[in-house]
Protein backbone atom coordinates (compact mmCIF):
# COMPACT_ATOMS: atom_id res chain seq x y z
CA UNK A 1 0.00 0.00 0.00
CA UNK A 2 1.38 3.40 -1.02
CA UNK A 3 1.29 5.97 1.77
CA UNK A 4 2.45 8.80 -0.50
CA UNK A 5 1.82 9.86 -4.09
CA UNK A 6 4.14 7.80 -6.31
CA UNK A 7 6.93 9.87 -7.85
CA UNK A 8 7.16 7.87 -11.06
CA UNK A 9 8.35 10.58 -13.45
CA UNK A 10 11.23 12.84 -12.41
CA UNK A 11 11.35 14.93 -15.57
CA UNK A 12 11.15 18.60 -14.64
CA UNK A 13 10.68 17.94 -10.90
CA UNK A 14 12.38 20.59 -8.77
CA UNK A 15 14.37 18.88 -6.01
CA UNK A 16 16.47 20.47 -3.26
CA UNK A 17 18.92 18.29 -1.34
CA UNK A 18 20.55 19.68 1.80
CA UNK A 19 23.74 17.80 2.61
CA UNK A 20 24.68 16.91 -0.96
CA UNK A 21 28.41 17.58 -1.25
CA UNK A 22 29.35 13.92 -0.58
CA UNK A 23 27.90 10.52 0.20
CA UNK A 24 24.22 9.66 -0.11
CA UNK A 25 23.14 13.23 -0.83
CA UNK A 26 25.48 13.72 -3.78
CA UNK A 27 24.78 10.27 -5.22
CA UNK A 28 21.03 10.87 -4.99
CA UNK A 29 21.32 14.29 -6.61
CA UNK A 30 23.28 12.80 -9.51
CA UNK A 31 20.75 10.02 -10.10
CA UNK A 32 17.80 12.41 -9.95
CA UNK A 33 19.50 14.74 -12.43
CA UNK A 34 20.08 11.79 -14.76
CA UNK A 35 16.36 10.98 -14.48
CA UNK A 36 15.46 14.48 -15.66
CA UNK A 37 14.95 16.38 -12.40
CA UNK A 38 16.12 19.93 -11.80
CA UNK A 39 18.39 19.61 -8.81
CA UNK A 40 19.58 22.16 -6.23
CA UNK A 41 22.39 21.01 -3.94
CA UNK A 42 23.40 22.54 -0.61
CA UNK A 43 26.17 21.85 1.90
CA UNK A 44 28.90 23.79 3.70
CA UNK A 45 31.63 23.02 1.14
CA UNK A 46 31.21 25.23 -1.91
CA UNK A 47 33.82 23.58 -4.16
CA UNK A 48 32.14 20.15 -4.43
CA UNK A 49 28.79 21.83 -5.06
CA UNK A 50 30.22 24.01 -7.84
CA UNK A 51 31.84 20.92 -9.35
CA UNK A 52 28.48 19.15 -9.25
CA UNK A 53 26.76 22.06 -10.98
CA UNK A 54 29.37 22.04 -13.77
CA UNK A 55 29.02 18.28 -14.25
CA UNK A 56 25.22 18.41 -14.12
CA UNK A 57 24.01 21.30 -16.31
CA UNK A 58 20.91 23.11 -15.11
CA UNK A 59 21.47 22.33 -11.43
CA UNK A 60 21.91 24.96 -8.72
CA UNK A 61 24.80 25.06 -6.23
CA UNK A 62 23.65 26.76 -3.03
CA UNK A 63 26.37 26.57 -0.35
CA UNK A 64 25.14 26.97 3.22
CA UNK A 65 25.60 25.72 6.75
CA UNK A 66 22.56 23.63 7.69
CA UNK A 67 22.63 25.21 11.15
CA UNK A 68 22.17 28.71 9.65
CA UNK A 69 18.46 29.46 9.67
CA UNK A 70 18.77 32.65 7.60
CA UNK A 71 20.89 30.94 4.93
CA UNK A 72 18.41 28.08 4.67
CA UNK A 73 15.53 30.48 4.05
CA UNK A 74 17.55 32.45 1.50
CA UNK A 75 18.39 29.29 -0.45
CA UNK A 76 14.75 28.22 -0.52
CA UNK A 77 13.68 31.65 -1.70
CA UNK A 78 16.23 31.56 -4.51
CA UNK A 79 14.99 28.16 -5.70
CA UNK A 80 11.39 29.36 -5.77
CA UNK A 81 12.39 32.61 -7.51
CA UNK A 82 14.36 30.81 -10.23
CA UNK A 83 12.17 27.72 -10.70
CA UNK A 84 8.75 29.01 -9.69
CA UNK A 85 8.23 26.44 -6.94
CA UNK A 86 9.58 23.31 -5.31
CA UNK A 87 8.53 19.68 -5.69
CA UNK A 88 10.78 17.92 -3.18
CA UNK A 89 13.05 18.80 -0.26
CA UNK A 90 15.46 16.17 1.09
CA UNK A 91 17.41 16.62 4.33
CA UNK A 92 20.60 14.54 4.04
CA UNK A 93 22.94 16.62 6.22
CA UNK A 94 24.53 14.58 8.96
CA UNK A 95 27.21 14.61 11.64
CA UNK A 96 28.55 11.56 13.45
CA UNK A 97 31.13 10.82 16.10
CA UNK A 98 31.06 7.66 18.20
CA UNK A 99 30.33 8.50 21.84
CA UNK A 100 29.78 6.60 25.08
CA UNK A 101 28.67 7.95 28.45
CA UNK A 102 32.07 7.11 29.93
CA UNK A 103 33.57 9.79 27.65
CA UNK A 104 30.65 12.20 27.36
CA UNK A 105 31.33 15.40 25.39
CA UNK A 106 28.52 17.94 25.71
CA UNK A 107 29.74 20.22 22.92
CA UNK A 108 29.97 17.32 20.49
CA UNK A 109 26.55 16.01 21.55
CA UNK A 110 25.03 19.41 20.87
CA UNK A 111 26.79 19.53 17.49
CA UNK A 112 24.95 16.32 16.59
CA UNK A 113 21.68 17.91 17.65
CA UNK A 114 22.26 21.06 15.62
CA UNK A 115 23.29 19.37 12.38
CA UNK A 116 21.16 16.23 12.44
CA UNK A 117 17.93 17.59 13.88
CA UNK A 118 17.77 21.37 14.20
CA UNK A 119 18.98 21.76 10.62
CA UNK A 120 16.01 19.68 9.50
CA UNK A 121 13.71 22.06 11.35
CA UNK A 122 15.35 24.98 9.57
CA UNK A 123 14.68 23.27 6.23
CA UNK A 124 11.02 22.78 7.19
CA UNK A 125 10.77 26.43 8.16
CA UNK A 126 12.18 27.33 4.74
CA UNK A 127 10.04 25.08 2.53
CA UNK A 128 6.71 24.57 4.26
CA UNK A 129 5.18 27.93 3.24
CA UNK A 130 5.85 27.14 -0.43
CA UNK A 131 4.62 23.54 -0.26
CA UNK A 132 1.49 24.49 1.67
CA UNK A 133 0.74 27.25 -0.80
CA UNK A 134 1.17 24.82 -3.69
CA UNK A 135 -0.71 22.02 -1.90
CA UNK A 136 1.84 19.67 -3.44
CA UNK A 137 5.41 18.43 -2.98
CA UNK A 138 7.32 15.99 -0.85
CA UNK A 139 9.58 16.21 2.23
CA UNK A 140 12.06 13.42 2.94
CA UNK A 141 14.30 13.14 6.00
CA UNK A 142 17.36 10.89 6.03
CA UNK A 143 17.53 9.18 9.41
CA UNK A 144 19.28 5.87 10.24
CA UNK A 145 18.65 2.45 11.72
CA UNK A 146 20.45 3.96 14.72
CA UNK A 147 17.19 5.78 15.36
CA UNK A 148 15.15 2.60 15.91
CA UNK A 149 16.48 2.04 19.47
CA UNK A 150 19.51 2.92 21.57
CA UNK A 151 22.84 1.38 20.55
CA UNK A 152 26.35 1.35 22.03
CA UNK A 153 28.61 4.19 20.81
CA UNK A 154 25.54 6.06 19.45
CA UNK A 155 24.89 8.18 22.53
CA UNK A 156 24.98 11.45 20.57
CA UNK A 157 24.02 10.24 17.10
CA UNK A 158 21.17 7.81 17.75
CA UNK A 159 18.80 10.19 19.59
CA UNK A 160 18.99 12.75 16.77
CA UNK A 161 18.09 10.10 14.22
CA UNK A 162 15.24 8.85 16.41
CA UNK A 163 13.97 12.42 16.52
CA UNK A 164 13.86 12.55 12.71
CA UNK A 165 11.73 9.40 12.57
CA UNK A 166 9.29 10.85 15.08
CA UNK A 167 9.31 14.19 13.25
CA UNK A 168 8.49 12.52 9.93
CA UNK A 169 5.61 10.59 11.49
CA UNK A 170 4.15 13.78 12.97
CA UNK A 171 4.57 15.62 9.67
CA UNK A 172 2.76 12.83 7.86
CA UNK A 173 -0.36 13.34 9.99
CA UNK A 174 -0.39 17.05 9.26
CA UNK A 175 0.65 17.21 5.60
CA UNK A 176 -0.95 14.34 3.72
CA UNK A 177 -4.33 16.08 3.78
CA UNK A 178 -2.57 19.09 2.26
CA UNK A 179 -1.37 17.09 -0.75
CA UNK A 180 2.21 16.89 0.54
CA UNK A 181 4.09 13.59 0.76
CA UNK A 182 6.40 12.75 3.68
CA UNK A 183 9.03 10.03 3.95
CA UNK A 184 11.88 8.99 6.22
CA UNK A 185 14.93 7.03 5.11
CA UNK A 186 16.71 4.72 7.59
CA UNK A 187 19.83 3.27 5.95
CA UNK A 188 22.11 0.73 7.53
CA UNK A 189 25.84 1.04 6.93
CA UNK A 190 26.66 3.09 3.83
CA UNK A 191 30.17 3.81 2.60
CA UNK A 192 30.50 7.56 3.19
CA UNK A 193 32.98 9.95 4.86
CA UNK A 194 30.98 9.55 8.08
CA UNK A 195 31.34 5.77 8.28
CA UNK A 196 35.02 5.80 7.31
CA UNK A 197 35.86 6.65 10.93
CA UNK A 198 34.33 3.43 12.28
CA UNK A 199 36.94 1.05 13.72
CA UNK A 200 34.78 -2.08 13.50
CA UNK A 201 33.36 -4.35 10.82
CA UNK A 202 30.20 -2.88 9.34
CA UNK A 203 27.81 -5.66 8.28
CA UNK A 204 26.07 -5.41 4.89
CA UNK A 205 27.98 -2.24 3.95
CA UNK A 206 26.65 -0.74 0.71
CA UNK A 207 27.82 2.08 -1.55
CA UNK A 208 26.29 5.56 -1.61
CA UNK A 209 25.13 4.87 -5.18
CA UNK A 210 23.24 1.79 -4.02
CA UNK A 211 21.68 3.74 -1.15
CA UNK A 212 20.59 6.46 -3.57
CA UNK A 213 19.05 3.88 -5.91
CA UNK A 214 17.05 2.36 -3.07
CA UNK A 215 15.87 5.75 -1.83
CA UNK A 216 14.63 6.78 -5.23
CA UNK A 217 12.90 3.43 -5.69
CA UNK A 218 11.11 4.01 -2.37
CA UNK A 219 9.92 7.45 -3.43
CA UNK A 220 8.71 6.00 -6.70
CA UNK A 221 6.70 3.35 -4.83
CA UNK A 222 5.19 5.96 -2.50
CA UNK A 223 6.80 4.50 0.62
CA UNK A 224 6.75 6.33 3.94
CA UNK A 225 9.70 4.60 5.62
CA UNK A 226 12.59 3.06 3.71
CA UNK A 227 15.25 0.95 5.40
CA UNK A 228 17.98 -0.94 3.60
CA UNK A 229 19.74 -3.23 2.96
CA UNK A 230 17.03 -5.39 4.49
CA UNK A 231 19.39 -8.31 5.11
CA UNK A 232 20.76 -6.08 7.88
CA UNK A 233 18.14 -3.44 8.63
CA UNK A 234 15.31 -5.99 8.74
CA UNK A 235 17.17 -7.77 11.53
CA UNK A 236 17.77 -4.50 13.41
CA UNK A 237 14.11 -3.51 13.05
CA UNK A 238 12.95 -6.89 14.33
CA UNK A 239 15.39 -6.68 17.23
CA UNK A 240 14.00 -3.27 18.16
CA UNK A 241 10.60 -4.83 18.92
CA UNK A 242 11.97 -7.10 21.65
CA UNK A 243 11.21 -6.40 25.29
CA UNK A 244 13.82 -4.33 27.09
CA UNK A 245 15.65 -7.15 28.86
CA UNK A 246 15.85 -9.29 25.72
CA UNK A 247 16.89 -6.30 23.62
CA UNK A 248 19.76 -5.29 25.90
CA UNK A 249 21.01 -8.87 26.13
CA UNK A 250 20.81 -9.40 22.36
CA UNK A 251 22.68 -6.17 21.50
CA UNK A 252 25.39 -6.89 24.10
CA UNK A 253 25.83 -10.38 22.68
CA UNK A 254 26.09 -9.14 19.08
CA UNK A 255 28.33 -6.12 19.71
CA UNK A 256 30.32 -7.31 22.70
CA UNK A 257 29.71 -3.90 24.31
Amino acid sequence: MSLNPKLADWRGRRVWLVGASTGIGRATAAKLHAAGARVAVSARSAVPLESFAIQHPGSLALPLDATDRVAMRAASERIVAEWGGLDMAVYCAGYYRAMRATAFDLDDALRHEQVNYVGALYMLDAVLPTLLRQKSGHISLVSSVSGFRGLPKALAYGPTKAALINLAESLYFDLTDQGIGVSVVCPGYVQTPLTEQNDYRMPALISADEAARRMIAGWERGDFQMHFPKRFTGWVKALSHLGDAMYFRAVRRVTGL
